[in-house]
């Protein structure tokens, strides 16, 4: 796996991103990766690997870079710590979905010109105030994005016009949700607006609970990490991927497109 720095400018300034790239390949599916509430850091990295090591190439955008340089958070204590909480919930207050949109428009502006990247139709991918964003991504990029997947996302289901939910009949991707039934993030009541929300636009979707699993449960450095739950949301992720970004196998006898 390589792994570099990217920049992209911006009207309000430049932008930064983190780029992973499978090692000897032809050009590789793209997936966005949209981090968690403590930012990028080497959790994030490890995650991409897995993702890298299954074939694809995983973009990461700095959905802080506009709040500028910040001491890094510990994922163990980030929530417990009052000055800590105080201290990230400012920096994710601070997100804009129509700014994560437009980075990511800047962003595939420029991976769309690399020839290790096959930026065609893309991957989403989020954890936690990640997985909110991606939702807003996939109703922006329309057919562009392939497949959406929210991983303990939170917040999918809000007051107001601008609900992510509310973007179902611009969605062109097949959606999948990790919910973890202990988040109060994303209640089951929720699931139930948002899955009616996506049935009536004619959105693919599954929304899928994981019984016992805590908000934040698939990320190796926070205390409510889960094993168990983790493994079969990889599983989960690594098939719609499969399914919605490689190329179908040409049948025997038939010419290849």
């Amino acid at each position: 796996m390589t792994e570099s720095s990217l920049s992209f400018s911006r009207p309000d300034g430049e932008g930064h991103a983190a780029l992973f790239l499978p090692e000897g390949r032809g050009p590789a599916p793209l997936v966005f990766f949209y981090m968690d509430a403590a930012g990028l850091r080497p959790a994030m990295s490890a995650m991409a690997g897995r993702l890298v090591s299954a074939g694809y190439a995983v973009v990461q955008p700095d959905l802080y870079w506009r709040s500028g340089p910040f001491a890094p958070f510990d994922a163990k204590t980030l929530f417990v710590d009052p000055v800590e909480r105080t201290r990230v919930m400012a920096l994710m207050n601070a997100v804009q979905p129509e700014q994560v949109v437009q980075d990511s428009e800047a962003l595939l502006d420029v991976l769309g010109a690399d020839p290790r990247v096959d930026a065609r139709r893309v991957g989403l991918l989020g954890y936690c105030m990640g997985g909110r964003q991606a939702l807003f991504v996939a109703a922006a990029l329309g057919p562009r994005a392939a497949c959406m997947a929210s991983i303990h996302g939170g917040g999918l289901v809000r007051p107001g016009p601008d609900s992510p939910h509310l973007g179902g009949p611009r969605i062109r991707a097949r959606l999948y949700f990790a919910v973890a039934d202990q988040d109060p993030s994303c209640t089951a009541a929720d699931c139930e607006v948002l899955r009616g929300a996506l049935t009536s636009a004619g959105v693919a979707h599954e929304i899928e609970p994981y019984p016992g699993a805590r908000h934040g449960f698939a990320v190796p450095d926070f205390p409510v990490y889960d094993g168990v739950a983790a493994e079969h949301h990889w599983e989960r992720l690594l098939a719609l991927l499969d399914a919605s970004l490689r190329p179908l196998p040409t049948p025997p006898g038939d010419p290849k497109p």
